[in-house]
């Protein structure tokens, strides 16, 4: 079921570069639907599976398995762990939050400096990076060396919930969400030959998108992605971009992308038809593994199917699961289209 193994899949460790947990999660369900499967040298999985008639155009579906974290880089005397962002990540999520550090997941606590320390001043600015630090309870810092090294890196470390009308809270939903689908769509009856590139290291700029298209080099590209909602309290109308609930996002443009307007038009089209609600950036912000694969070689036509997702790069994303079902059955429909053209 769609739902059981997103859940699964956020719940695994997986900051970009350390794809490793996620992408073993992924081989192990797809193996038994695939007719080849391999990673390439960027970590990159690319499964292959036949489909009902051979089609016309190379098609792939991709989405990236990496998730935003961060990253040891110095361990102090008294056994504190000083980090660096992996991916964009708002230091306003920092302050307190659990995290999980290297292979071992040791249990940890994002710290900053004490209140009754912090002046009138500093109240009204968001802490420098340098002022955090990870405290794993080590007593100091030999005792820290022998459990975390430089380069290691920290996941959140967080729960999984539902709650409201059909919300999910949880870590990574960007974008375990279109590795769930794709998941999915590997177990099903393909109409088409299909290649599947479950990506790494999007949140670092999309590095593992382009030597997969390159790899393959497909003549359409499906990519299957989270997106930010910024639907809430005191925004601007002209400041939301989408909404969880509304249905399956369909973009037309974003920040490293114009999508194709055929297989736009096409989303579009089958969406209505189907009576599948659907909705498309009001705000053009953001960036995908399309904006690397459509430059690929001669180029790449390109289309995006997203989740609207609130809190977007922190510990408690949350997001619609009617809208999460309802991007399967679209991607389901628009391969059934393709295999028709």
């Amino acid at each position: 079921m769609l739902i059981d193994t997103l859940k699964e899949l956020c719940a695994l460790p997986g900051v970009s570069s350390w794809e490793d947990a996620v992408r073993d999660y992924i081989r192990k369900h797809a193996a038994p639907y695939a007719d080849s499967i391999r990673v390439d040298v960027m970590g990159n999985l690319i499964v292959e599976k036949k489909g009902r008639i051979p089609g016309s155009k190379k098609v792939m579906l991709a989405a990236h398995m990496d998730e935003v974290g961060l990253m040891v880089h110095t361990i102090t005397e008294e056994g504190y762990l000083k980090f660096s962002t992996v991916g964009g990540i708002d230091r306003r999520v920092l302050i307190g939050k659990r995290v999980l550090v290297g292979e071992q997941q040791l249990p940890g606590v994002i710290g900053l400096k004490a209140y009754h320390l912090t002046g009138a001043e500093e109240e009204k600015k968001v802490p420098k990076l340098k002022e955090f630090y990870i405290d794993i309870g080590a007593k100091d810092g030999e005792e820290a060396r022998n459990y975390v090294s430089p380069g290691d890196v920290a996941v959140f470390d967080s729960d999984l919930v539902e709650f409201g009308h059909g919300l999910l809270k949880a870590k990574a939903i960007d974008d375990r969400i279109g590795c769930a689908v794709m998941v999915e769509l590997l177990k099903e009856d393909l109409p088409m030959d299909c290649t599947f590139a479950f990506t790494v290291q999007e949140e670092v700029g999309t590095r593992g998108a382009f030597g997969a298209a390159f790899s393959v080099t497909p003549d359409i590209a499906l990519v299957l992605e989270g997106t930010t909602a910024a639907d809430l309290p005191g925004m601007e109308e002209h400041q939301k971009v989408c909404s969880p609930g509304k249905g399956p996002v369909i973009p037309f443009m974003d920040g490293a992308t114009v999508y194709d307007r055929e297989l736009f038009e096409l989303l579009r089209s089958l969406a209505e038809t189907h009576r599948i609600p659907w909705q498309t950036k009001e705000y053009i912000s953001g960036g995908t593994d399309a904006g690397a694969i459509q430059r690929s070689k001669e180029g790449v036509r390109v289309a995006a199917i997203s989740a609207a997702v609130r809190y977007l790069h922190t510990p408690s994303s949350v997001a619609s699961l009617e809208d999460c079902r309802q991007i399967l059955t679209l991607a389901r429909l628009f391969l059934n289209a393709l295999s028709t053209l």
